[in-house]
């Protein structure tokens, strides 16, 4: 029972509270606060952007891994001198959102700035706090380290969700009755609880990692790097945005080939996807060709991390990769279309809000702390095969809550045994990401691991709608569990086959 009080695990908390606050001050809350400023529908699509951050930061993860900050990594050190700085991004960001009122058409833009700012900063701030909770204890604690910081992340989202909403409400904004200063107060409040991260930080050591040679050498290597951090990004957001049309008429021709609409679209964002890296990966590779970029940096920053875990696993790589990006595939395709399920089964808003959001916060929390302690007494991978066989399970028991339209007690127990399930699950599945990077890497490499993790299931919870339109709800269920069938298979071959391989 000590190791929970572990001073690193007891400092996950308050680190996972930092991460999650940010959050919902981009989507749920900021709609709400748009919603009342008359901002139309259209409009709030505006803010799509500010996700972007949190399904690319890959992308910038080694500028986080390699680049020392003047002045701050002496006093500091390197990961707590990021942690620092993007704290502070983050509460400038809350601030300047703070400033701009969405009601003016200046201030609408204005907000969407910050908005993006605020992505991109909490995004920096994530990839810092996993690489800390990596090199900061040793692998037997990075269980407890996952749980820790999967409380503090759902702690930070309640103050930044019912939190916020609760203030804004007390101090006299209402959808009839908008008021600026309400919302501009709230969010100055919450870029003031951001300040429990920076105490946090300030407050922690900073881990030990293995000493390496930088390409940094002068000025001139700086220089040259952010060049080509500067294009590489530039041309994946670029080529992102010039492809968009291309991408739509390829989705139609998909379609016309004999592929079904759901089906189609998906390849076609696959391939936008791919298109994009690709593209940005060539230009790295001109601009080194062109001696404009270091080639020494290319390769220690996006070519070594991903060369290393490959040179580790060898084929056997492909199968762990499989197992990552298809472990969350059930839950995540569920959870999309959840809350309009709630409201279909005819649960009102103060109940879906009593029971999702807070019951079931709870019981995340505590089915974390739970897969926690399971995992150091049994090991990740078995840890890992209770929380998909419980995830297939668990997402059955939607199809007699779809039966029983209003059952408030069902709702109950459904959620309770959902939301237990998934924080297990995230525990195992955090140490087990944790436990395959290498510590030259770390940002890089889980960075990359957790993009994965999300990407292949987020693009094919878009489509659970069209599902359930045209399926209905039962079969719905039943087809997202059976999606968890085959991650069992996967884990019980990477146990067999996959070699525990220390970086």
């Amino acid at each position: 029972m000590s190791t929970y009080t572990h001073p690193r695990v007891l400092a996950m908390l308050f680190l996972g509270f930092s991460a999650g606050l940010p959050l919902l001050l981009i989507f749920s809350t900021l709609s709400i606060w748009l919603s009342e400023a008359g901002v139309e529908r259209s409009a709030v699509t505006y803010f799509s952007w500010a996700a972007l951050g949190y399904s690319f930061k890959f992308v910038w993860a080694p500028l986080v891994d390699k680049l020392p900050l003047p002045l701050l990594e002496h006093w500091l050190g390197k990961r707590r001198s990021w942690l620092l700085l993007s704290q502070l991004m983050v509460i400038s960001a809350m601030l300047w959102m703070a400033m701009s009122d969405p009601a003016s058409t200046e201030g609408l833009r204005y907000m969407a700035f910050a908005a993006v700012l605020l992505g991109f900063s909490s995004a920096t701030q994530d990839i810092v706090i996993d690489a800390y909770r990596i090199e900061a204890v040793e692998e037997k604690l990075q269980a407890l380290m996952s749980a820790s910081y999967v409380a503090g992340y759902r702690i930070g989202m309640i103050a930044a969700g019912a939190g916020a909403l609760y203030l804004a409400a007390g101090l006299g904004t209402t959808k009839e009755a908008y008021v600026y200063s309400s919302w501009q107060l709230t969010y100055i409040a919450m870029a003031g609880t951001m300040l429990v991260g920076v105490a946090t930080t300030l407050m922690i050591e900073e881990p030990r990692r293995r000493s390496e040679l930088s390409f940094l050498e002068s000025t001139s290597d700086y220089l040259r790097f952010l060049l080509l951090f500067a294009c590489f990004v530039s041309t994946l957001v670029g080529g992102y945005v010039l492809l968009a049309d291309g991408i739509t008429e390829l989705r139609i021709g998909l379609e016309g080939l004999g592929l079904g609409a759901s089906l189609a679209a998906f390849s076609a964002e696959a391939i936008w996807l791919l298109a994009t890296v690709a593209m940005a990966a060539v230009t790295s590779w001109m601009l080194v060709m062109l001696n404009i970029a270091n080639r020494r940096a290319l390769q220690e920053t996006y070519v070594n991390p991903i060369a290393e875990f490959f040179g580790r696993y060898g084929r056997m790589a492909f199968l762990v990769l499989l197992l990552i990006g298809f472990y969350r595939v059930s839950d995540i395709v569920l959870g999309v279309i959840s809350n309009v399920f709630y409201v279909d089964m005819g649960f009102s808003k103060n109940q879906i809000a009593t029971v999702t959001k807070v019951f079931g916060l709870w019981m995340t929390i505590l089915g974390g702390f739970v897969g926690g302690f399971l995992t150091i007494r049994y090991g990740v991978l078995k840890i890992l095969m209770l929380g998909a066989v419980m995830t297939v399970i668990t997402n059955l028991l939607f199809i007699p809550l779809a039966n029983n339209p209003g059952n408030l007690s069902l709702l109950y127990v459904v959620i309770g045994a959902d939301n237990l399930t998934a924080g297990l699950a995230a525990a195992a599945f955090i140490a087990y990401l944790s436990s395959l990077t290498n510590l030259s890497f770390t940002a890089m490499q889980y960075a990359m691991f957790s993009s994965m993790m999300t990407l292949f299931p987020k693009l094919l919870g878009g489509y659970s709608g069209s599902i359930v339109d045209s399926l209905g709800y039962e079969s719905f269920f039943l087809i997202s569990s059976m999606m968890g069938v085959p991650v069992l298979v996967l884990i019980w071959a990477v146990d067999r086959y996959v070699k525990e391989i220390k970086p």
